[in-house]
């Protein structure tokens, strides 16, 4: 059993969770995921780690309460505990010792970006971040990455705080003003880091990018995350889940992703969602 630490409601469909977990927290690195298991009945749910801290042996994992197990989970509270938190998983996010780089975070996306920026910061990296939510109440970390990034931008679709528009137009901005930025990490939904590569990739601006959205089973036995990459498949769980964006095959990721909808909204009517 894991023991639940503390827990923290973000908004009103994403919560934090620190939990108590010795081996993962000894061993994992920013860009790599646990599974978490609510429950003997409980299905398996990838998660990246947001943080850790190895003194106090604790992961922290930021999830978005989405469907029966998120539910199952949202429903604990501190000194309650998980049964399975297995981990880590994945490959470690490929840092580069650069001088200057900008991560884009969409969503729940700014979880997982905060320790790649958070590390980038440590080994001596200049770093920006751009996040992005449908309104103010959906911008997450914010004051988390002031503490370590030079420059905190903020887009929202509908203007409530920011730029109104997408975290593309900020970064758009950036670019046209003459900002030097070496490297790109974007993290969030498909749609979002494609149209961040969209724009990189002709300005030929490295970018990084994580295909944590489309994992499942987080082995690569199941098969659900199978990916091209520069024209080779691969697995998100075990061969990522971060990648150059240039390579990945977004339209083949989204086409993946959409594959069970009908029995995923068959699965909430039978539960009474």
């Amino acid at each position: 059993m894991y023991k639940i630490v503390s827990k923290e409601t973000l908004n009103a469909s994403v919560e934090l969770m620190e939990i108590e977990a010795p081996f993962v927290a000894r061993k994992c690195e920013a860009g790599q995921f646990i599974i978490i298991r609510v429950d003997e009945d409980g299905e398996r749910i990838p998660l990246t780690i947001a943080d850790y801290d190895r003194e106090k042996n604790t992961v922290t994992i930021i999830y978005q309460v989405v469907g029966y197990s998120t539910e199952l989970l949202s429903k604990k509270q501190a000194g309650d505990t998980v049964v399975d938190f297995v981990g880590p998983l994945g490959k470690p996010a490929p840092l580069h010792k650069v001088s200057h780089v900008v991560g884009v975070a969409g969503g729940v996306g700014a979880a997982p970006l905060y320790p790649q920026l958070r590390k980038l910061h440590e080994m001596g990296v200049s770093v920006d971040v751009i996040i992005g939510g449908r309104s103010a109440e959906y911008v997450i970390l914010a004051d988390k990455f002031k503490e370590f990034c030079d420059n905190v931008y903020i887009a929202t679709d509908d203007g409530s705080l920011g730029t109104k528009g997408f975290v593309t137009t900020v970064l758009q901005e950036l670019i046209d003003k003459g900002e030097k930025i070496d490297e790109v990490i974007a993290i969030g939904p498909l749609i979002m880091m494609k149209n961040v590569v969209a724009l990189t990739k002709p300005l030929n601006i490295p970018t990084s990018v994580s295909l944590n959205p489309i994992m499942i089973d987080g082995t690569g036995m199941c098969g659900g995350c199978r990916v091209s990459v520069g024209g080779k498949m691969m697995f998100a769980c075990v061969d990522g889940p971060d990648f150059d964006g240039f390579e990945v095959d977004f339209d083949e990721c989204m086409k993946r992703q959409g594959m069970f909808k009908e029995e995923e909204h068959a699965c909430k009517i039978g539960r009474g969602e």
